[in-house]
C-alpha cells in the first residue's frame, strides 16, 4: 500500500485498516510461532503498512488541528 493511496482514504477507513492488519500480523505471529510462514516476508509488509497507515493518519490529525488553530 502505498502512502499516496492512504493519503486518499478517510480517517476512519484509515483506522478500519490499521485494525485489519494488526488483527492479521497477530495471527501471523501466533502461527508462525508453531509452524513455518508459507510467506515470511508478509508480516514485514505488513508492520510497514501499519507504520505508513499510522504515519498518514497523524499527518491528518496534525493537518486538521492546524487549520483550526491559524
Amino acid at each position: 500500500m502505498r502512502a499516496e493511496e492512504i493519503r486518499e482514504m478517510g480517517a476512519g477507513d484509515i483506522q478500519g485498516r490499521i485494525h485489519e492488519l494488526e488483527e492479521e500480523r497477530f495471527r501471523l505471529e501466533f502461527r508462525s510461532a508453531t509452524e513455518p510462514l508459507e510467506d515470511p516476508l508478509r508480516l514485514r509488509v505488513i508492520r510497514r503498512d501499519i507504520a505508513r497507515l499510522k504515519t498518514v493518519l497523524r499527518e491528518q490529525l496534525l493537518a486538521k488541528q492546524g487549520t483550526n488553530n491559524g
